[in-house]
């Protein structure tokens, strides 16, 4: 397969970033190719403007929205990987989301609202959290962060597996931060074919 990461976080030596190498690595150790869209480092435009708007469909797109499709047109899955960021994705990340995942071309809610008009893909989100699990667990960020994602926005992409990993306590220990990106890897090495 190959696999294309989108990363969001303004510093390359982030525990973000490297969560990201460490996944990609994961996936490479298993024979997959990977692609890596660093937004910041690549100078991503996040907001939607008219340009987008007048934009809406294949032949009038702006010029980084379609090279971002066409990155993801190769890709056979995709990787978000992100810090959670007041209980939601950072605004790069949301943005991007919002400007290429377009309609006219990722979906059209017209025959059937809840059919992407993507091919099929495998999609992983790998999201460092400062706060633990049982803290987001017990008051209903979690299940949150999971309607509002995987079940809502990422249910349009054409997804056919999508999984939610939180990577919480990634402002702990190193011996705690090192497990993580053991996971990232193992996250990478193991993905599922799209169905």
């Amino acid at each position: 397969m190959h696999v294309l990461t989108i990363l969001d976080h303004p510093d390359p030596n982030s525990f973000t970033a490297a969560v990201a190498r460490s996944f990609n690595m994961g996936a490479e150790s298993v024979g997959h190719t990977t692609e890596l869209a660093d937004l910041h480092a690549e100078g991503f435009d996040p907001r939607w403007t008219m340009a987008d708007v007048e934009g809406e469909g294949p032949d009038r797109l702006p010029a980084d929205v379609r090279l971002e499709q066409e990155r993801i047109d190769r890709a056979d899955a995709i990787g978000f990987v992100f810090p959670l960021f007041w209980w939601g994705m950072p605004a790069m990340t949301k943005g991007w989301v919002d400007r290429v995942w377009s309609w006219g071309w990722a979906y059209d809610q017209l025959d059937d609202p809840e059919k992407s008009l993507q091919r099929p893909r495998t999609g992983v989100l790998l999201v460092p959290a400062g706060a633990r699990s049982d803290e987001m667990g017990e008051l209903g960020y979690r299940a949150a962060i999971e309607t509002a994602w995987i079940s809502g926005t990422f249910g349009y992409f054409g997804f056919a597996h999508r999984e939610l990993v939180l990577l919480n306590g990634s402002k702990g220990s190193k011996t705690r931060r090192e497990a993580l990106l053991r996971r990232a890897h193992e996250v990478g090495a193991s993905l599922k074919a799209p169905i």
